[in-house]
């Protein structure tokens, strides 16, 4: 949506107006995009994503696979795949209350097994990485939790869905389309 869209969208909101209709605000949304589509622009990069993205999740369970990637994009302000892994992790069965409290899962660490916590401490450091580098307890305490070869994995998740939500953000996706379907 282009900053024209936005406020005119926000000011009928702020104005007491109806919420505009998902599917025809996503789609003009889309209509507005100007930018390039990095999937037909840059193929071979794309598809070699696309299989680091496959091999990352290879072997781990599906609900952390999601909950890391939901944290991730929310710390990188990315609507497009924030929307896109919550949908995902609905379809696998989540609950909503998992996925309501995963932005905020310090203060909500009952809704999480320690190695999802472990999980989501690691998803935090490296997705922060320039904000001190990934500090040895929460390493260790993933460590702990996760043997080597698991360890890796989501390590490769983690910066998988960081280049996931980097390509989002540069090419301007529009949170409610999804171009796997």
């Amino acid at each position: 949506m282009d900053h024209t869209t936005t406020h005119t969208a926000t000011a009928l909101i702020d104005a007491g107006a109806a919420a505009p209709d998902p599917a025809t605000a996503i789609a003009a949304a889309e209509a507005a995009r100007t930018r390039l589509d990095f999937g037909r622009s840059a193929r071979p990069a794309f598809r070699a994503l696309v299989g680091f993205d496959a091999a990352a999740r290879e072997g781990l369970d599906p609900a952390l696979v999601e909950l890391v990637q939901i944290r991730a994009s929310h710390l990188n302000h990315c609507a497009y795949c924030l929307h896109m892994h919550t949908n995902d992790a609905r379809k696998a069965g989540e609950s909503e209350d998992r996925l309501h409290m995963v932005a905020v899962w310090r203060e909500a660490r009952h809704f999480y097994t320690p190695r999802e916590q472990a999980a989501l401490a690691l998803t935090e450091a490296l997705t922060l990485v320039a904000g001190g580098g990934v500090p040895d307890d929460v390493y260790a305490e993933a460590a702990a939790h996760f043997d080597e070869p698991e360890l890796a994995q989501v390590i490769a998740l983690i910066c998988a869905i960081n280049t996931w939500n980097r390509v989002a953000l540069a090419t301007a996706k529009v949170a409610g389309t999804d171009e796997r379907r």
